[in-house]
């Protein structure tokens, strides 16, 4: 295995009150609001209980259309109609395509991020998407691995099948995702790991940026194959629109 396991089981002091409690909770959101408010570059921890950390620069979170990965530009290119961005952190892609006209509408569940994104005059609300109901969208946007809120493969089909409950007639997803196959390689390139465990791809992360530090949550890396054949099993037609490496991007059309 390329990677170790060597984590940091971190604490938050037991006598904060609840409101810091959840200050503390938001991470991303509150490393949102302080570069939005310095300019100052700081690291996000990335923690998860399979292999090392990495590190978001939270200046990366506030990147411009030409700093995007070629991934993310096509993304945004097949962006039509109603759009709906899924986590959308600091609220870069719906900045992008509402200044190209579209009417977007953003949810993430930091409140930080969601702050700031109305600070900036985004119509964005702080909602599970799994809450989020009665509503049409002709774009349901998941970008830098968004369909990981599924949490795990066994929860993939019932996010594809809350997407496509609030989808248009003729609506689709948009969503990339990593084939993480490659953290169980050997140095000579064979894989190992255990068939009879859960998928490889499920993984569980903790994120922590200066004092601030998140639970434990659950996030699913899936490869195209697999994606491609649970949209499919609930009426998805699925096109890979970029493939980079272990990256790629998906669309699903109804």
């Amino acid at each position: 295995m390329r990677t170790n396991l060597d984590l940091e089981n971190l604490k938050v002091d037991t006598t904060i009150s609840n409101t810091k409690m959840k200050e503390l909770n938001d991470p991303m959101g509150q490393a949102i609001l302080d570069f939005a408010q310095t300019q100052i570059n700081e690291d996000i921890t990335v923690i998860s209980d399979i292999c090392d950390d990495d590190i978001i620069p939270s200046e990366y979170l506030f990147r411009s259309y030409d700093e995007m990965p070629a991934i993310e530009k096509t993304a945004l290119n097949h962006c039509s109609g109603n759009i709906l961005d899924v986590g959308a952190g600091a609220g870069i892609h719906a900045t992008y395509l509402r200044k190209n006209g579209f009417n977007v509408y953003c949810i993430d569940t930091s409140p930080g991020a969601v702050e700031h994104m109305k600070t900036n005059q985004l119509n964005a609300d702080q909602i599970n998407f799994f809450d989020l109901k009665d509503n049409s969208y002709d774009t349901v946007l998941m970008l830098m691995n968004g369909i990981g809120i599924s949490g795990n493969l066994a929860n993939l089909e019932r996010t594809l099948l809350h997407a496509q409950s609030i989808l248009s007639k003729n609506g689709k997803i948009i969503c990339d995702s990593s084939d993480i196959k490659y953290l169980y390689e050997d140095e000579d390139g064979a894989l190992w790991m255990d068939l009879n465990a859960d998928y490889y791809g499920d993984f569980r992360f903790q994120m922590k940026y200066r004092e601030h530090t998140s639970d434990w949550f659950e996030w699913l890396y899936v490869d195209f194959d697999t994606l491609k054949s649970v949209a499919e099993k609930i009426g998805f037609k699925t096109t890979q629109l970029v493939a980079e490496s272990d990256h790629y991007l998906a669309e699903l059309r109804m």
